[in-house]
């Protein structure tokens, strides 16, 4: 995977990104700018932004096990790396886990990992997909957009930095319930009617974005309702 800081520029121990891989990290740029942020579905999303604390990566892996195996790498690497300078990761799987009930497998080994590697409590995972839907929702009612992604992503939290989080907003409890009435409002078209236009910021996001070439070196539809 090549390293690259702030809008693309390589640092000279890393190769550049590809054109693929830049396309999807600007895709995934763009959506965490425009819904995630633009939208106030998580409101602790911009402070990590705003500082260059995301970490980008772009897994090559084609099916569970690939993307398992950078699943562990990653939880490694933020569990060692300096939470000043990496506050979270998204690891964005473009050619593995398109089928969202595959994804939901993987979620349970994902959980399974974290106790293996002794991460409980420090990290954890969250879950962003192409296809995401809750239980008890129509694949195409609109509140499934609160967790709908451009690409299957694997969202690596630190525990410290949620409770942190939490306790500047003590109404988060509420932010789900929040995020469905906004997306029930907007209904699908206007959601993609709001997806289409450029998010203010989005090129300010790309602060730790990680492509395909430097794996082994970085080891430690239709309307709604």
């Amino acid at each position: 995977m090549s390293d690259s800081n702030d809008l693309g520029a390589t640092s000279p121990e890393t190769e550049p990104q590809t054109e693929a891989t830049a396309a999807v990290i600007a895709a995934t740029r763009h959506w965490l700018t425009r819904a995630v942020i633009g939208l106030n579905l998580c409101p602790f999303a911009k402070a990590v932004h705003v500082k260059r604390q995301i970490r980008y990566v772009v897994s090559d892996a084609h099916d569970m096990e690939g993307a398992l195996l950078d699943l562990e790498r990653e939880l490694q690497w933020l569990a060692e790396a300096d939470p000043e300078a990496v506050d979270t990761t998204l690891l964005i799987l473009p050619d593995a886990l398109l089928d969202f009930h595959e994804y939901n497998d993987a979620l349970f080994f994902a959980e399974r990992m974290l106790k293996q590697l002794r991460f409980e409590g420090e990290l954890q995972v969250a879950s962003f997909h192409p296809d995401y839907q809750f239980e008890g929702t129509g694949p195409d009612d609109a509140e499934n957009y609160t967790n709908r992604s451009p690409y299957p992503i694997l969202h690596l939290l630190r525990e410290a930095s949620i409770d942190r989080a939490v306790e500047a907003f003590p109404d988060a409890e509420e932010i789900f319930g929040r995020n469905e009435s906004l997306l029930r409002k907007m209904g699908v078209a206007g959601y993609h009617a709001w997806m289409a236009e450029p998010a203010e910021d989005e090129d300010g996001a790309n602060d730790n974005a990680m492509g395909d070439a430097d794996a082994e070196a970085n080891k430690p539809a239709g309307d709604g309702k």
